[in-house]
């Protein structure tokens, strides 16, 4: 079905290129605007292929214009963690008790591109690159744009903007000079800081065929947990890992505790807290060197609209990383801006609607994506932790609707994100009563079997199931 609308958007990453090939498929005339070059010309813009969790928000977004099986033939399944702890030694937690459940690492760029051509092939779609949005008029409805070799300048007039621009959105900048518009931006005391695990064959006394390529197990994703500071790796399809340190920029265990440029202290402070990871990290003193300290930031802004200019992603809500749910939040805003577009089909009704439905969404994710950073660098290898996760899976393996875990309905529902985070705290709640009514010291004393049963009665007393 064709439409008269003219909608722009600032941005031509994830969130801003799927809704572009969405709102096309609509009937939408869609003019994508993005300050970078064409990666698919330029390479993409951010050194090796650096990855992401995709889980099933995020599939359900990409379903909808049929490129979640496209997307998923170069993912690798990540069905849980694997720990490692200070002496080398790995143990795996499975993220569900369904073996099916996994979360998918995919090449940030390799996706960015399988959108960008999405929405070139649509005849509605013209994608400008190059092109940076310096400014918005919110009552005219109209976009600025800045070329970069040129500096020409460009007003765009359209029906409806969209902001896609990222945490540091330039769309969202004169929303935040009106009246009654709540904007806060908050900055973790750790920062962040990428690093290579190259393909076997790249290291010398690796096995190739022992993972089938990769130098470490493929289909987990790896935690060095090391309380207050961590180390994660997650595969890419090259058959490397995509290692990023999330340390304190001050203290011991920080950033400014080892210096760049002095190789033998880097060494040597890997291979005192990060002992199995210095063989398989060949380049690791040039890596660390080289490549910069970032900051970790959550944005939060209210409302998400004004008149006929609107937010997606990142720049309506941008997240710190550790639920590995910021890519699929942000394609989770397009699946429901796009929802109700169908069903209403008028901007001045959908945009409030939208913002009102998501806000209170990405108020959750934010606040359980900064919870599950204290669970990922502190509590993971903890026995205790350990033994509420292993009470958690027997119930939710004998009562699986009933008794859902927080993770499960985060990464494996589309339940919205506000109602799941209740529904994870009140089966926390359970796994605390359960785990004080049979201890961990009394339950090595029972059978697997034996224990099993026990957890599971108690559970269904305590959920009256």
């Amino acid at each position: 079905m064709a439409h008269d609308e003219h909608v722009v958007i600032a941005g031509a990453g994830l969130a801003g290129a799927l809704l572009a090939v969405d709102l096309a498929r609509m009937g939408y005339r869609v003019d994508l605007y993005e300050r970078r070059p064409d990666p698919r010309q330029a390479g993409y813009i951010g050194g090796r292929s650096i990855n992401l969790a995709l889980s099933v928000r995020g599939l359900t977004a990409l379903a909808e214009v049929g490129l979640d099986a496209p997307v998923l033939e170069d993912a690798i399944r990540m069905p849980g963690r694997m720990l490692h702890d200070a002496q080398g030694d790995l143990t795996f937690q499975a993220y569900s008790h369904d073996p099916a459940d996994a979360i998918n690492s995919v090449s940030r760029g390799g996706l960015n591109i399988t959108l960008l051509d999405a929405a070139d092939a649509e005849p509605n779609v013209a994608i400008h690159f190059d092109e940076r949005c310096v400014d918005a008029d919110l009552d005219e409805t109209i976009a600025v744009f800045k070329n970069n070799a040129t500096g020409e300048v460009t007003q765009v007039k359209a029906d409806c903007i969209v902001g896609a621009d990222g945490a540091f959105s330039a769309i969202r900048a004169p929303m935040m000079r009106t009246d009654r518009f709540d904007y806060s931006q908050t900055y973790l005391r750790h920062g962040y800081k990428e690093l290579v695990i190259p393909p076997a064959i790249e290291i010398e006394g690796a096995d190739p065929t022992k993972h089938d390529g990769f130098a470490i197990e493929p289909n987990a994703l790896h935690i060095w947990p090391r309380g207050g500071s961590m180390m994660i790796a997650l595969p890419n399809a090259d058959k490397s890992f995509t290692c990023t340190l999330f340390w304190p920029f001050e203290g011991d265990h920080a950033f400014e505790s080892i210096d760049p440029n002095d190789a033998a202290s880097v060494r040597a402070f890997f291979t005192l807290h990060y002992p199995d990871a210095v063989p398989v990290m060949p380049t690791l003193t040039d890596d660390y060197s080289r490549n910069p300290v970032s900051s970790l930031v959550t944005v939060r802004c209210d409302p998400w609209h004004r008149n006929r200019t609107v937010l997606v992603g990142d720049a309506a809500h941008a997240i710190v990383p550790f639920f590995g749910q910021g890519m699929n939040a942000a394609f989770e805003d397009v699946r429901v801006l796009c929802s109700l577009l169908r069903e209403d089909g008028g901007f001045d009704r959908v945009l409030p609607a939208y913002s009102e439905a998501r806000k209170a969404n990405a108020d959750a994710i934010a606040d359980m994506a900064l919870d599950n950073f204290i669970e990922m660098r502190d509590t993971v290898a903890d026995e205790e932790f350990l033994y509420r996760k292993r009470v958690e899976q027997a119930l939710h393996g004998s009562m699986p609707e009933r008794a859902q875990p927080l993770y499960n309905l985060v990464s494996f529902s589309n339940i919205p994100y506000d109602e799941a985070r209740e529904k994870g705290r009140a089966l926390g709640r359970i796994v605390a009563r359960v785990a004080e009514r049979l201890p961990r010291q009394e339950a090595a004393l029972l059978t697997d079997d034996a224990w099993n049963e026990r957890v599971v009665s108690i559970g269904r007393e305590l959920l009256g199931a």
